[in-house]
């Protein structure tokens, strides 16, 4: 069946247009706070050098007066930049500790959240979303001149609401302009894909068609060589098609039942006409000969891979509900539904129509040898179900003419290969 490219199309460049906007929308997100980080970064740098500057040997000396005035100018800085100011000595001991008293549930969500302390050169960097509100923690070694670390400075910088709201409008305007920009995009490309398509699809359809014909020719072929007639398979593909319809199969499970329907005798094809045409019963030596029709199929068969969805019914129609059928004797449901399906039709078919060697048998005939075969040779639910469709179906099928028959299945070829979803 030929899928619906423009639904398929739809939804690939739908999902390509959210996947690309949210990407762009997070780079976004990233670039603006990285810049907030770089500036809170270098803020870090310049105001701890303003606070501690040329005194940084003097917080590791237990200088009371220094110490004080480190806790005066931390208390002063809080008031202007960052919100919390900490100073830890070599030993990372904490000996300045200040907060904005504004800013105090900052400080408390993030004792929370342990950091580690920076080694060698490095800065530890983090993000903390506190409601809607962003927090940037910085931990700085600070060294002396001949390169030892002698200190920590840790700030937390409150990223004030209008700046938190400019990342945030930025990110809206990103993405929106993204948005925009990828669906006019998707309704450019969506008409020249279609167009780039449509060859590729009448191809695909042509070819699809050709080889639906190519196994009616070939099915009709060895029909016409056993009975002088092809109609037989239409009919019974007709009538296999209802009967899944009913029991509501798949439409998967249809289209591999209408194949086996044209090619379930495609073995003939190597029968001898001395054994085949035989219009005396066979011999058991013949008919084991006739048995190999089968195999023969089934080997046909494997030359394509197109084909095989009708091994079904080719390599199983044969086969009895009660186990006594070939060639492998499978019993119940172990043989394949679609060949249980085709039993029931190939035999009422075959009961129901005339042949140059009988005539043919009448409807209430042939229901009565279906359902006394019920449960040995049929499949007893799917015969019920087929004995409550048939009559109708028998009525329509059984006086319409050849040419009525063909139109008929070539509308349910159709429906079921060619249908759009």
């Amino acid at each position: 069946m030929i899928l619906n490219v423009r639904k398929l199309v739809l939804r690939r460049l739908a999902f390509a247009w959210l996947a690309i906007s949210a990407i762009l929308g997070g780079l976004v997100y990233y670039l603006e706070t990285e810049h907030v980080d770089d500036l809170v970064l270098d803020l870090a740098i310049v105001e701890s050098n303003k606070l501690i500057g040329d005194k940084l040997p003097l917080i590791n000396s237990n200088d009371a007066a220094a110490l004080e005035e480190f806790k005066a100018g931390a208390e002063a800085f809080v008031q202007a930049r960052f919100v919390t100011v900490e100073i830890y000595d070599r030993a990372k001991r904490k000996i300045v500790d200040a907060t904005n008293p504004r800013y105090k549930w900052v400080e408390d969500a993030l004792k929370i959240k342990a950091h580690s302390f920076p080694v060698a050169d490095e800065t530890i960097y983090e993000k903390h979303w506190l409601g809607d509100r962003l927090a940037l923690q910085v931990l700085l070694p600070l060294r002396s001149t001949d390169g030892r670390i002698d200190a920590y400075f840790e700030g937390v910088y409150l990223v004030d609401e209008r700046t938190t709201e400019e990342i945030r409008q930025s990110v809206i305007n990103a993405l929106i302009i993204t948005l925009v920009g990828i669906l006019a995009t998707t309704l450019l490309l969506y008409p020249i894909i279609m167009s780039l398509n449509r060859d590729v699809l009448k191809f695909s359809r042509d070819l699809l068609k050709g080889n639906i014909e190519l196994m009616e020719v070939l099915g009709s072929a060895i029909a016409k060589r056993d009975s002088d007639t092809n109609i037989h398979n239409y009919r019974v593909a007709i009538y296999a098609l209802r009967l899944a319809e009913a029991i509501g199969l798949e439409a998967g499970k249809i289209r591999d039942l209408i194949a086996g329907a044209f090619l379930h005798d495609v073995g003939k094809i190597g029968i001898s006409d001395s054994i085949l045409l035989k219009p005396g019963r066979l011999t058991a030596e013949e008919f084991k000969v006739m048995q190999a029709h089968v195999a023969l199929g089934v080997d046909i068969l494997a030359k394509s891979n197109w084909l095989q969805s009708a091994r079904d019914v080719v390599e199983f129609h044969h086969e009895k509900y009660s186990g006594a059928g070939y060639p492998r004797g499978l019993a119940g449901e172990d043989i394949p539904i679609n060949a249980r399906i085709f039993a029931i039709v190939d035999v009422f078919d075959a009961l129901t129509s005339k042949r140059p060697y009988k005539a043919a048998m009448p409807y209430a005939e042939a229901m009565a040898i279906l359902h006394k075969d019920s449960g040995s040779h049929f499949d007893p639910g799917l015969t019920a179900t087929f004995a409550g469709i048939a009559e109708p179906l028998h009525s329509e099928i059984g006086s319409a003419s050849d040419a009525a028959i063909e139109a008929m299945l070539q509308v349910l070829i159709e429906r079921y290969f060619f249908a759009q979803n």
